[in-house]
């Protein structure tokens, strides 16, 4: 019997909870379960399989992140915005270390799912709109989100990893960062049609 009151909201919580604890790599169905306090069975009535709670646990915190850069961004400009921005996503990502991956971790997502949920597109929408700031067109706009998320995964992920040992603190390199971004930004190239090889 499905303990009352147990929905697939609440699964997927306690599933963003344990991926925060011990990594998303390491949730299990029967974890889960054991933090509802139900049998693993009962699981099997609001999400599908493991699979299917990760692609849960990846778009509520979507919509989280997506949320917290909203506020943090509203009404700013510029590198006003582009600091907000950066932060707030930063922040997010060592707040929820297990909610963070699933959102950079390629998950087979119920389509369903995905077409209800506002996260992912907000999420586009506010780096394009953050971006379109600085005067950018596409394809520029596509290039310069790349290039944003790309800088701030990889500063977050190794800054998590302890892959910073040098002696300057990592802040003061974020800050940095920031700051080449935001001149990259106001001198963007001109589009090229060569590629690198």
């Amino acid at each position: 019997m499905v303990r009352a009151g147990l929905t697939a909201e609440r699964v997927t919580i306690a599933g963003a909870e344990l991926a925060d604890e011990v990594g998303l790599d390491r949730v299990t169905m029967s974890q889960v379960a054991r933090r509802l306090g139900v049998k693993d069975a009962s699981l099997y009535t609001h999400v599908r399989n493991l699979e299917d709670l990760r692609g849960r646990i990846a778009l509520l915190a979507a919509d989280e992140k997506t949320i917290r850069i909203a506020e943090a961004t509203a009404g700013r400009a510029g590198k006003d915005a582009l600091v907000a921005f950066a932060n707030a996503w930063r922040e997010y990502a060592r707040e929820h270390p297990g909610r963070y991956a699933a959102t950079q971790t390629p998950i087979q997502i119920d389509p369903e799912l995905a077409a209800q949920a506002h996260g992912p597109r907000r999420a586009v929408e506010l780096s394009y709109g953050m971006l379109r700031g600085y005067g950018l067109a596409e394809p520029d706009l596509t290039d310069a989100v790349r290039l944003l998320r790309s800088t701030f995964h990889g500063f977050v992920a190794l800054e998590s990893a302890g892959g910073f040992a040098h002696a300057r603190p990592s802040q003061r390199s974020w800050v940095r960062t920031i700051d080449a971004l935001h001149t990259l930004l106001e001198h963007w190239p001109p589009s090229g049609e060569g590629e690198y090889s």
